[in-house]
């Protein structure tokens, strides 16, 4: 064998080990940002739930659940009532219009039933809603206050992810964490949205 021969051979092993080690990290990085991708969607359904909880909470008790105990009482054993609204208009003889609302209460169902029904959920577990899918069983931190805005005293709560695995979501001490709800502002809307 010559000289250029053996080296040609060289080269050609060489080529073709970077070429694969270059696939390797191509896809161990996309591998990494699929995995990234299923367990915030993960979250983001355990927070749209948790949304619905606290909305049917505030309708029921007036106030944001502050903690995981209160909210899964509420879940476990609260009820929302069925309301009718009723509006009868009337046209009143110099041709205006006259609206009266009337409201019945129907009755009630379980928040468990209306919420996470199987229908719905079919795979639900109310013992670990509040634990972050993917982070080895931290918990969502809760939080619920009252705001002042125009001489009144509005509801607010937040329920975020803490310790987020995507290294993005982790930059300036997790300000851009999963999260719905605000701290500032009577919101119910998830910063994913």
């Amino acid at each position: 064998m010559t000289l250029t021969r053996i080296l040609s051979v060289v080269f050609l092993l060489g080529a073709l080990g970077l070429g694969y080690m270059l696939f390797r990290s191509v896809d161990n990085v996309m591998q990494e940002e699929k995995r990234i991708a299923a367990l915030e969607s993960r979250i983001i359904e355990k927070l749209q739930m948790l949304r619905d909880a606290q909305i049917a909470y505030i309708a029921s008790k007036g106030e944001y659940a502050d903690n995981w105990d209160s909210l899964r009482n509420f879940i476990e054993d609260g009820e929302i009532w069925l309301i009718e609204r009723k509006e009868t208009t009337t046209l009143l003889e110099y041709g205006k219009e006259e609206t009266t609302v009337t409201y019945d209460t129907l009755g009630s169902v379980m928040v468990m039933d209306s919420l996470f029904n199987e229908r719905k959920y079919p795979n639900f577990n109310l013992e670990n809603l509040h634990i972050v899918p993917g982070s080895g069983g931290l918990e969502f931190e809760f939080f619920a206050d009252k705001i002042e805005r125009s001489q009144r005293e509005i509801g607010v709560f937040e329920i975020r992810d803490p310790a987020p695995i995507n290294p993005k979501r982790r930059e300036n001490n997790n300000e851009r964490a999963l999260r719905v709800g605000s701290r500032t502002d009577s919101s119910t809307s998830g910063n994913w949205e």
